[in-house]
């Protein structure tokens, strides 16, 4: 049995003040953010999508209105889809400016492998993969969407290939609303395919 399912990046979000929102309330998308989920759902829509998953955090929910929308099916959100925890949240963290310019916050940065700064790339891996096994099993014989954000899709990826977890993040090949899309024979994970529905964006995009 044939089974897609599409691990996607939410659109680009309002983010005037340039922080690292991660799980703060109140982030929404951009005007292009919400062209780019439209996009998606345009090219989606011959796709046999038969159910919509979304993280928790709006600018997901926002992502995922238009592709459910298209095929008239409801939005059924998932905590495991949810951004990655991060000490820095709220905090402005551009190389070279904000908060990694202040000593008292280097101890945070000793363990990249880890990361020390949030939650573990394994158990971001497992929870990722949790959400994608129940994907695949709601769409069996169908395609499934499930919006989510850069570094969970990205880790995942990284899992499922075999690669280390911990890597640099300006070559996350993730960028905003792309796909990457998990191809199933039954259960076994046959191919990983992906795409840029919307366009490319740079990884290090604050509005990301």
């Amino acid at each position: 049995m044939h089974t897609i399912v599409h691990m996607m990046r939410h659109g680009e979000v309002h983010n005037p003040d340039g922080i690292l929102y991660g799980r703060l309330p109140g982030f929404h998308l951009s005007d292009a953010g919400r062209a780019q989920a439209r996009k998606v759902a345009e090219s989606l829509a011959d796709h046999d999508i038969t159910a919509v998953f979304a993280s928790p955090l709006q600018r997901a929910q926002e992502t995922a209105t238009p592709i459910a929308a298209a095929h008239d099916l409801p939005i059924f959100t998932n905590d495991e889809l949810i951004e990655a925890d991060n000490i820095f949240e709220g905090l402005k963290v551009s190389v070279g400016d904000g908060a990694l310019r202040k000593p008292r916050h280097w101890p945070k940065l000793r363990d990249p492998f880890t990361p020390s700064w949030g939650e573990p790339y394994i158990q971001l891996a497992h929870r990722m993969l949790a959400a994608a096994n129940k994907a695949r099993d709601t769409a069996r014989g169908h395609e499934a969407i499930c919006v989510s954000h850069q570094l969970p899709v990205y880790t995942l990826r990284r899992f499922l290939e075999g690669q280390r977890l911990w890597h640099d993040p300006r070559r996350r090949q993730c960028s905003l609303a792309s796909l990457t899309s998990l191809i199933y024979d039954d259960d076994a994970l046959v191919d990983i395919i992906y795409s840029e529905p919307a366009g490319s964006s740079d990884p290090l995009v604050t509005g990301a």
